[in-house]
C-alpha cells in the first residue's frame, strides 16, 4: 500500500503520543470505540469491523463530513466487511472475500462502496479503482439524535438482511441477500443417501421453499413411524397436509398432535398444533361455506395444569 507524507505524520503523531501515555502508566478509552458484528446470513456469515465516533455537538454530514466526499464510513482504519459466502448487495454480485466499505455521503443520495483494499488508515489512500462495488440508496431522517455512530442489521430472514448506517439525524439502509437453494438441496439429498436420513428438517426446507409436498409428507411419513409419540412431528406433518389441500388430515394430525402434548404437558406444542388445527378448521368451514365441520376437543393450558 502507498504511503503519502501525511499518512506517516498522522501514524507518527499516534504512536508519539500513545508511547508517552503508555510509559507513564495511563490508560484512557479510545475517542471512538471499536465494533465487531458478526451476522449469520444463509449458510454464511457477514462481518463487520468499525470504530464509532461521537456528534459531540458537531454538525456531521455536510460539516464534519463533508457532502460527495469518500468517507471511511466511522472512525481511525476504514470500515472493514467480510462474507464468507456470495451475497447480492442491491442486486449486484459480490464475491466472497473482506473489503473496506467506503461511502460518500449527500444530501439526496449516498453513495456505497466496496473497495478492494480492506486495510487502510481512514480514507486517505482510497483509489477509486479498487472499488468493487458502487451503488445508490436514499438517506433518511432520525427523528431522535443518534450520539454514537452506528452500523446494525435488522430485518434478518434466512436468505437477506438490511444493514443500517447511522449517525446523527441521518440513516442509510442497504439491502444484502444470498442464495442458498441449490447449497441445502444438494445437502439434503446427501443425507438421505445416509443412515441418518433428516426427515423433518428437509420436510420444513420443503415446504418453506414452495417444494415438492408430496415428497415433503413422504418424508413426515416415514419420521411420524420412527416416532410416532412426538408433538412437534404431528405439527409439521399437520402444516404440510394444509398447505396440499387435505384439511380432514390436517385436523386429524393436529388433534393427535394436541393429545400427545397434552400428555407431556407440553405448552408450547399445546399452542402450536392448536393454532394448525383453528386454522384447518377455518378452512373447512369456509369451503363448505358454512356446513357442518367435525368438532373436536381440544385444550387450555389451564385445562392441562388442572389434570
Amino acid at each position: 500500500m502507498k504511503i503519502t507524507i501525511k499518512g506517516i505524520v498522522l501514524l507518527f503523531v499516534a504512536l508519539g503520543m500513545q508511547g508517552q501515555l503508555n510509559a507513564q502508566g495511563v490508560k484512557l478509552p479510545q475517542a471512538s470505540s471499536g465494533q465487531t458484528l458478526i451476522q449469520d446470513l444463509g449458510l454464511g456469515k457477514v462481518t463487520l469491523v468499525y470504530s464509532r465516533p461521537n456528534v459531540k455537538g458537531r454538525k456531521i454530514f455536510g460539516g464534519l463530513e463533508p457532502y460527495n466526499k469518500v468517507w471511511r464510513t466511522g472512525a481511525n482504519s476504514a470500515t472493514v466487511i467480510k462474507f464468507t459466502d456470495a451475497v447480492k448487495i442491491e442486486g449486484q454480485d459480490v464475491p466472497a472475500g473482506e473489503y473496506g466499505l467506503f461511502t460518500i455521503p449527500n444530501k439526496t443520495e449516498w453513495t456505497v462502496i466496496l473497495n478492494k483494499t480492506s486495510k487502510q488508515w481512514g480514507a486517505y489512500e482510497y483509489k477509486e479503482a479498487d472499488d468493487i462495488l458502487r451503488i445508490k440508496v436514499k438517506p433518511m431522517k432520525v427523528k431522535d439524535k443518534v450520539e454514537t455512530f452506528a452500523m446494525q442489521f435488522t430485518n434478518v430472514l434466512p436468505t437477506s438482511a438490511q444493514l443500517h448506517i447511522m449517525w446523527e439525524n441521518t440513516a442509510i439502509a442497504v439491502n444484502i441477500t444470498t442464495s442458498i437453494d441449490e447449497q441445502v438441496m444438494a445437502s439434503i439429498d446427501a443425507a438421505m443417501k445416509t443412515d441418518k436420513k433428516p426427515y423433518v428438517g428437509a420436510a420444513q426446507y420443503y415446504l418453506d421453499n414452495g417444494k415438492d409436498l408430496a415428497t415433503a409428507l413422504g418424508w413426515m411419513n416415514e419420521a411420524e413411524k420412527a416416532n410416532p409419540k412426538v408433538p412437534y412431528i404431528k405439527l409439521w406433518k399437520a402444516k404440510i397436509q394444509l398447505k396440499m389441500g387435505d384439511i380432514a388430515g390436517a385436523l386429524v394430525t393436529a388433534q393427535a398432535g394436541v393429545d400427545l402434548a397434552v400428555a407431556n404437558k407440553d405448552d408450547e406444542y399445546i399452542r402450536l398444533n392448536t393454532q394448525v388445527l383453528e386454522d384447518a378448521k377455518r378452512q373447512a368451514k369456509s369451503k363448505s361455506n358454512g356446513g357442518v365441520v367435525t368438532r373436536t376437543k381440544t385444550f387450555t393450558t389451564t385445562e392441562v395444569r388442572r389434570n
